[in-house]
């Protein structure tokens, strides 16, 4: 089942990068034509921006995403004795190496794990949850974000943060460009005025306006669908649901984090701005508290 998993998650992995290479690719070509009247010179500027930053991103990923949320590595276990033990002792159950800890100060109780790969991945503990929690609970949390490193998960996060990043940095810089004076579309090009070219165009400024949407809509999505499996593999790695039970009690009734970036919200074991859930459940970052403690009751 593991194997399968992580076989599963890899496959997964391509299915996410192909998608959002098409809608950077999209995106990028209805720029081209709203603002120069060439596709081609929008699929260009696409390939070359959101290529270089994807590059990046998932290149220094761990970097990156702790830099963003204000984490602090810690190197060795005086450091942190509790956590650091803790993250060792589920690492060595999870046949995973150990990764690197971070500790962000906030008070309000929250982690998350990122990286590419188990053997470059991180996990980052707020102040909050290391004073709240008891020993069981913090099992419990870390045993969720052991699991998003043995599965992949992290990798698949990574991958759609730094692209839904990527589509989003593609609209503002179009965007700039316009608003400072660069983009003007040639007002006696006859090509323009035909009833498919003005199709083209409303869809066209529809596809900018509503491509860092899909994207997050999407990368929201992934992040929905892998918490619940997460919560199992704690159980299977801590052979203790209440530990996690208990955890996500206290982490759902805490205050909102300070210092959190809210393109990571994704990545927390919990909502970090603990905001109010939509009607389509389209923009929530993660399933519904009480159905994931229902869901662990039941194990």
């Amino acid at each position: 089942m593991l194997y399968e998993q992580i076989a599963q998650n890899k496959r997964r992995t391509v299915y996410v990068l192909t998608g959002f290479v098409l809608l950077v690719l999209a995106v990028g070509a209805a720029i081209g034509y709203v603002f120069w009247n060439s596709y081609w010179a929008g699929l260009a500027l696409a390939v070359v921006f959101a290529g270089v930053y994807a590059m990046i991103m998932i290149g220094n990923s761990t970097n990156i995403v702790m830099s963003m949320n204000h984490g602090r590595e810690i190197t060795a276990a005086e450091q942190a004795p509790e956590l650091w033990h803790i993250v060792e002792d589920m690492a060595l159950v999870a046949r995973v190496p150990m990764p690197r800890v971070f500790i962000i100060d906030d008070p309000s109780p929250n982690a998350f794990a990122t990286g590419n790969n188990p053997e470059h991945a991180a996990v980052a503990a707020t102040t909050g949850i290391l004073e709240r929690l008891n020993r069981e609970e913090l099992e419990g949390v870390m045993g969720h974000e052991m699991t998003h490193v043995r599965n992949y998960d992290i990798r698949l996060q990574t991958i759609a943060l730094a692209l839904a990043a990527a589509v989003t940095g593609l609209v503002n810089l179009a965007s700039n460009y316009f608003w400072w004076g660069g983009g003007r579309r040639r007002s006696n090009d006859n090509d323009g005025s035909g009833p498919l070219q003005i199709i083209m165009m409303v869809v066209s400024i529809v596809l900018v306006i509503l491509g860092p949407i899909a994207a997050t809509i999407a990368q929201m999505a992934l992040s929905r669908n892998r918490e619940y499996l997460a919560d199992a593999g704690s159980v299977e790695l801590t052979r203790n649901p209440q530990g996690l039970i208990s955890a996500l009690e206290k982490i759902s009734t805490a205050d909102p984090m300070k210092a959190a970036d809210p393109s990571s919200a994704s990545l927390y074991i919990s909502d970090p701005f603990k905001k109010k859930r939509s009607l389509t459940h389209l923009f929530d970052t993660h399933p519904p508290m009480d159905e994931r403690i229902a869901r662990l009751e039941k194990m």
